[in-house]
């Protein structure tokens, strides 16, 4: 058995610089824990493989190609592959965002 403990994982340098923590990497799954604080938000941007949000704690406005939603915790939004997509911070609170990719990416993000 093998436990991950977020707290303890060192966070990425990323192109929307906001804390992305990598949490499971392999070649079925790639699993990111977000963190936007109040105002952050991620770039607009588009991934070569789906992807599944699910909101740990917060609410923000996430973007899926041209449909913007206000999201709270617990829920799961599912995301496309190649279809734009952003997360946006508006709210006074932190947001964290559980970032599920399958299976894991062989090409990079493109920040559009």
């Amino acid at each position: 058995m093998k436990i991950i403990k977020i707290k303890e994982i060192e966070a990425k340098e990323n192109p929307h610089n906001v804390e992305a923590k990598l949490v499971y990497d392999d070649e079925k799954a790639q699993i990111i824990h977000l963190t936007l604080k109040p105002g952050e938000r991620l770039k607009r941007h588009v991934t070569p493989v789906d992807v599944v949000f699910y909101v740990l704690e917060g609410s923000g406005i996430v973007e899926i190609g041209d449909e913007k939603r206000l999201v709270e915790k617990d829920v799961a939004i599912e995301s496309p592959a190649k279809i734009p997509h952003c997360w946006y911070n508006e709210s006074n609170g932190v947001l964290r965002v559980l970032v599920i990719k399958l299976p894991r990416p062989n090409e990079p993000t493109k920040i559009l």
